[in-house]
């Protein structure tokens, strides 16, 4: 993930976008902006059946940050700058983020602050893995009126934590993003233990890279990971010796690999025998030269990974400039079959220009927020083949980031990086839906996201016995089918 130092703005800027006085900020940061009565819109997607196809058009916020369907309103509940609850001020540069349960009916958001050697707001912590650098993790405790009852330091002296991954035992997989000698690792980070040794100890056999994001299997306690490489980024996995779903278990030691194609590169596709099949293998990689290393091995390389999420027995991440229009792609990897599946990449940027960090929603819908030119966008994308924006952001051209839900699946929370704001989102979301997780784990892209597939592409698919996605994976990293 990126940080647009170039497009971003003061504090004393921002207060004077679109006319705002300090008055009207602080309003906006205790009150709530509405958008209008509740609707939900059902449209009819490309297999003309009825389902839910987002919330309607975006409307226009007056104070000119983020536009949101009528019905829904937000809180900003943290800005860069202001004081944590001990009085020092709250780091600048927002980016990963997840939830968890509180006590109370509150929700416990831990977030990254993706900063390097220098900032005038770093994250100032009592317990730094390394002194004078300036990244780090905050967590908020957020009331079940999205008042923040508690702001606070949960790691330091880290470099660029650009986003990470929350565990199923309550913890958050901080990740570096550097090269840096001595970082470039994973920090395990406990809200109920802030600035713990565990805060400070990398977790090193899961690598040293410019990591990005993470997440955990919970029925086998590997973690997927990203990197984020320019031109030469890997898709790895991490065996805990331990995988016990506890705090401390992925610090005693496993095996990083990553993931590779079985494949005969002198073959083409009038040469494939009946039953030939192609299959994603993982190689064992040196943790301390990760990426050296599954490139001498010939993994499968992608362009920039960026966000990931793993819900309904499927790994998501996002490829952040690839495709044919290098307006990125969505990949969907499901540990029960071994299957990479390129699930769509955008066409235009009307429907997607650089996706950044992914969630599944509450009812099962695949959300991503972009890190493009412009205005960027939380956009959805159901299980049914329909997709939709659901929110803008017009304030300036910062990334959005760290799009996670609480627990009760009632507000949705999300960043603005540059100036760092957090918001807390209430309306009219669609009610909780497990079955239809486990859906969006298997469902076809919609068709105009879809990757475009040639009739013999789609012959080979179907001769091999792979999904389409599969095999336009495969031919996306060169596989020589066609």
């Amino acid at each position: 993930m990126s940080t647009h130092n170039e497009k971003s703005i003061n504090r004393r800027d921002f207060l004077k976008v679109g006319g705002m006085s300090t008055a009207a900020v602080t309003l906006g940061a205790t009150g709530l902006l509405s958008f209008g009565t509740a609707q939900q819109v059902l449209a009819k997607p490309r297999n003309s059946k009825p389902s839910f196809s987002g919330y309607g058009p975006l409307v226009k916020d007056p104070n000119g940050i983020l536009n949101l369907p009528r019905g829904f309103k937000y809180q900003m509940i943290s800005n860069e700058g202001d004081k944590l609850s001990n009085g020092a001020r709250i780091p600048a540069n927002f980016d990963g983020m997840a939830s968890f349960p509180g006590k109370h009916h509150s929700t416990i958001l831990v977030r990254n602050h993706e900063l390097g050697e220098n900032s005038n707001l770093p994250v100032e912590g009592k317990n730094p893995y390394r002194k004078d650098v300036c990244g780090g993790t905050t967590a908020l405790i957020v009331g079940p009126n999205n008042k923040v009852l508690d702001e606070y330091v949960t790691s330091s002296g880290t470099i660029r934590n650009c986003a990470g991954g929350g565990t199923p035992w309550g913890t958050w997989l901080t990740c570096e993003e550097t090269l840096e000698f001595g970082h470039g690792y994973v920090f395990e980070v406990d809200p109920h233990d802030p600035e713990n040794k565990l805060s400070k100890t990398p977790i090193k056999e899961m690598g040293a890279f410019s990591h990005e994001a993470c997440d955990v299997d919970p029925s086998t306690g590997i973690v997927y990971l990203t990197e984020d490489q320019w031109g030469q980024s890997f898709f790895y996995r991490y065996i805990p010796n331990d995988p016990q779903p506890k705090p401390g278990a992925l610090q005693k030691g496993g095996r990083l690999q990553a993931a590779a194609i079985e494949e005969n590169p002198n073959a083409d596709i009038d040469g494939f025998n009946p039953g030939q099949t192609f299959g994603l293998v993982w190689k064992d990689v040196d943790p301390e030269k990760a990426n050296l290393d599954a490139d001498a091995k010939g993994c499968l390389k992608f362009f920039r990974l960026e966000g990931s999420y793993f819900k309904g027995g499927a790994f998501w991440f996002s490829d952040t400039g690839a495709g044919e229009k290098g307006l990125g792609q969505i990949y969907r990897y499901i540990p029960a079959t071994n299957t990479l599946e390129l699930f769509y990449e955008g066409s235009s940027a009307s429907n997607m220009q650089s996706p950044d960090n992914i969630c599944i929603t509450p009812w099962g819908d695949l959300w991503f927020v972009e890190d493009g030119d412009g205005q960027d966008r939380i956009m959805g994308i159901t299980p049914e083949g329909g997709a939709y924006e659901f929110g803008k952001n017009v304030l300036n051209g910062s990334e959005l980031a760290g799009p996670c839900f609480s627990t009760d699946g009632n507000t949705f929370f999300v960043n603005i990086q540059n100036p760092g704001i957090t918001f807390a989102i209430t309306g009219p979301f669609a009610r909780r839906n497990s079955g239809r997780q486990r859906h969006m784990a298997h469902a076809n892209p919609p068709q105009q996201l879809a990757p475009k597939m040639s009739d013999k592409l789609m012959a080979f698919a179907e001769r091999e016995g792979m999904s389409q996605l599969e095999a336009a994976a495969f031919h996306r990293h060169g596989m020589p089918i066609i």
